[in-house]
C-alpha cells in the first residue's frame, strides 16, 4: 500500500484566521480545493473547511459571510506523519469524520491530503 507521502499534495492553502469566511471561501474557490490551512508562524493552528463554511452561512444567515475564519475552524487539527500509509490515513479520517488530513514529517508541516486523494490511491491499487 502506498505512503501519504506518494498521494499528499504539496500545495498548500492557507489563509489567516482573522480572513472573513466570504474571503477564505472565495479563495478555497479559486484554487479548487476544500479546505485550508490557517497558519501561526510555522505552526497549523487550525484547518478550515467546506463544512465549516456551511456552518457559518447556515448558522448566521447574512453575518455568516463577515464573520472570521477564527470562529469556524477546527482548531489544532489531527495530522498524519508522511510515511504512514494510504489505509492508515483513512482509518484516521474515518474515525474522526473529517475529509482533510495535514502531513508532517518530522513534526514540520508538510502537505495535505484529501479524502478523495486516498480512495483514488486506494482504487487505483486494487485495479492493479
Amino acid at each position: 500500500m502506498p505512503s501519504v507521502r506518494e498521494v499528499m499534495s504539496k500545495d498548500l492553502v492557507t489563509v489567516d484566521r482573522l480572513a472573513t469566511v466570504e474571503e477564505a471561501s472565495a479563495l478555497m474557490w479559486g484554487r479548487h480545493v476544500g479546505s485550508a490551512l490557517v497558519m501561526l508562524g510555522d505552526d497549523v493552528e487550525g484547518i478550515f473547511t467546506e463544512r465549516d463554511i456551511m456552518k457559518a452561512v447556515s448558522k448566521n444567515a447574512d453575518r455568516g459571510r463577515t464573520m472570521t475564519v477564527r470562529e469556524f475552524m477546527t482548531p489544532s487539527p489531527q495530522m498524519v506523519d508522511a510515511d504512514a500509509t494510504v489505509g492508515e490515513a483513512l482509518d484516521v479520517m474515518l474515525t474522526g469524520s473529517f475529509r482533510h488530513l495535514p502531513v508532517t514529517e518530522g513534526g514540520r508541516l508538510v502537505g495535505i491530503v484529501s479524502m478523495t486523494d486516498l480512495v483514488q490511491a486506494t482504487s487505483k491499487r486494487s485495479s492493479d
